[in-house]
């Protein structure tokens, strides 16, 4: 044998001439050729789940198959390989048991159901359904039903209105549609549309090794109309930060601060992906904010009648509530 086997508690090696077989809760058992095809046959589910991730999923490090492990809550860094205990509840068995009948993990306003497959090739073949999630509980034949993950940035396109989405992460996707059956890899493609370059970011953090460009250092190298951008006081950076990057705004969880060492005081948001500077929205309203700092006071004055003054009033209400349909 040319290499272990070392996958979620399944351990196999050659060794000495004999084949080390080992599963938790079951010492290492030393195996001859002959005996190792029936001990392999008594370590299922161990070796399904093996061959899914090695040879249909491959891509041991990579984000995808990271962010494939953490939608059945299955350990992304293995618990032996890690000097830790084995933890039951994302066991082997355990997580089979869920992903028949299921299992739902959320990701902005995405559901991700990883499920078994009853009549797959073998046993530990997964799929994947998506979702939005207010269609988590929906009937499945009153949804619009995709199966190319390219089909998922047409339906970003647009908000519930109809209105052009400028922020893929806004919190405005449209419900009304479902992905079934997707690979894994059809899966990683249709997050990505969705909500692009999320799942990369996600990993990195997850590394340690994201790259945070902060407020300062972004501002300083803009040029153009925006070149004006870093003359933004301190204190309304804060406040164009409640406006654009609270959770309400967008579901990147934001990472970037004012400066190193420099924390906003508005909050980053609970997103499970992170935002790793500020984007082209925030810039552009931040041209918006130095502008309005910059405009010197002056005095009007307005004649209006009573009636008038009262339909102003009523009009201004009418944008503040969004009601001018």
């Amino acid at each position: 044998m040319e290499r272990k086997i070392d996958v979620d508690g399944l351990r196999l090696e050659h060794e000495d001439g004999a084949y080390v077989l080992e599963t938790p809760g079951d010492d290492p058992a030393r195996l001859d050729e002959a005996a190792l095809d029936d001990a392999l046959e008594a370590a299922e589910p161990y070796v399904s789940n093996w061959y899914y991730w090695e040879a249909t999923v491959g891509g041991e490090g990579t984000a995808r198959r990271a962010f494939l492990r953490w939608c059945e809550r299955a350990p992304i860094v293995d618990a032996q390989r890690a000097g830790r205990a084995a933890d039951a509840t994302r066991s082997v068995p355990d997580r089979y048991q869920r992903l028949r009948d299921g299992l739902e993990r959320g990701w902005g306003q995405l559901v991700v159901t990883t499920r078994l497959v009853d009549d797959a090739p073998f046993d530990g073949e997964r799929v994947y359904d998506l979702c939005h999630v207010d269609d988590v509980d929906a009937d499945a034949a009153a949804l619009e039903r995709y199966t190319d993950p390219r089909e998922a940035r047409k339906i970003a396109r647009a908000d519930e209105d109809g209105r052009y989405r400028p922020l893929k992460t806004a919190p405005t996707l449209r419900p009304g549609w479902t992905f079934t059956g997707l690979s894994g890899e059809q899966l990683v493609e249709t997050v990505d549309a969705f909500y692009p370059a999320t799942i990369a970011n996600w990993d990195r953090e997850r590394r340690g090794e994201l790259d945070v460009d902060h407020w300062l250092e972004t501002a300083t190298r803009q040029t153009g109309i925006y070149d004006v951008v870093d003359e933004l006081p301190r204190e309304a950076v804060d406040w164009m930060a409640e406006s654009c990057c609270v959770d309400s705004q967008c579901l990147r969880r934001r990472a970037w601060q004012y400066a190193d060492g420099d924390d906003l005081s508005t909050p980053s948001g609970d997103g499970q992906f992170p935002c790793r500077e500020p984007c082209s929205l925030v810039i552009a309203a931040a041209r918006e904010w130095t502008d309005l700092e910059s405009d010197p006071e002056r005095r009007y004055e307005l004649e209006l009648t009573e009636r008038e003054l009262a339909q102003l009033s009523a009009l201004i209400d009418a944008v503040a509530d969004d009601r001018l349909g």
